[in-house]
């Protein structure tokens, strides 16, 4: 299936390295007007710098999904040079790099500074763009959840699992809000992909043994790769995924 993004604006968070750069990518090669952001300002550069490489545009701003005013601001900006978003992808996430440990010792920073990031980051992030996409009777809304999200979390780590279910229920909870005015919401549960440095400390700690035993574990007998998510966001951003709303797709090898 080819997708064209021509005139189309795609906005995508936590872009500086992994799913999202290669979800920023992607739109960029397809001719869309992609704005990416993240707190990582130097990879998130090299971001839009594949993206102008392979022939797109990506403007990127450095923006903390926490903060409801840096993101209705940055969505200001996009507005007012664009005047239009037809596609938000909420990426932004992640561990924070904690570990997994007993839930006794977890502190209430650590579990709110997760929930912060892949839970408030997409709440804010859709807020500010609702207005312009009911405006337009036409939107797509993409969050990328978790395997953890639907399951156990291999991390351990009990905000991480809980952060990432409650995006699927922020997604759909959404899609019956937003559908009459045209606008999806859809999510994406990722397998374990290695995409970025916490992944790959993550694979690192499983050792040969533990490394054979969670890809025997996947039907494909192999992991995937960011491309493998990008493709499932393509989708649900298309026309071609105009009916579907309020749906998580597992994209993991089959468990």
């Amino acid at each position: 299936m080819t997708y064209d993004f021509a005139d189309r604006t795609s906005v995508v968070t936590g872009a500086a390295h992994g799913f999202g750069r290669e979800i920023a990518l992607a739109f960029a090669r397809r001719g869309a007007s992609v704005w990416a952001c993240d707190i990582l300002g130097d990879e998130l550069a090299e971001s839009a710098r594949l993206c102008a490489d392979a022939g797109g545009r990506c403007e990127a701003r450095v923006v903390d999904v926490s903060d409801p005013d840096a993101v209705e601001a940055f969505v200001g900006e996009i507005l007012a040079a664009d005047g239009r978003v037809d596609v938000l992808v909420n990426d932004a996430g992640g561990v924070l790099g904690q570990v997994g440990r007993p839930l006794e010792e977890v502190t209430p920073a650590e579990w709110k500074a997760i929930f912060e990031v892949n839970v408030d980051g997409a709440f804010w992030f859709s807020r500010a763009v609702a207005p312009a996409m009911k405006a337009a009777r036409r939107g797509r809304i993409v969050n990328i959840s978790s395997g953890a999200g639907l399951g156990v979390s291999l991390t351990g780590i009990q905000a991480y699992a809980s952060a990432k279910a409650a995006q699927i229920g922020l997604t759909r909870q959404l899609a019956h809000e937003l559908g009459p005015w045209g606008i999806t919401v859809n999510a994406i549960a990722p397998g374990f992909v290695r995409s970025n440095p916490t992944t790959e400390r993550q694979w690192e700690s499983y050792g040969e043994v533990g490394q054979r035993a969670l890809v025997e574990r996947i039907a494909l007998r192999r992991l995937g790769a960011p491309e493998d998510i990008a493709q499932g966001v393509l989708f649900f951003a298309s026309d071609e995924a105009g009916w579907i709303t309020g749906q998580v797709l597992s994209i993991d090898g089959g468990k």
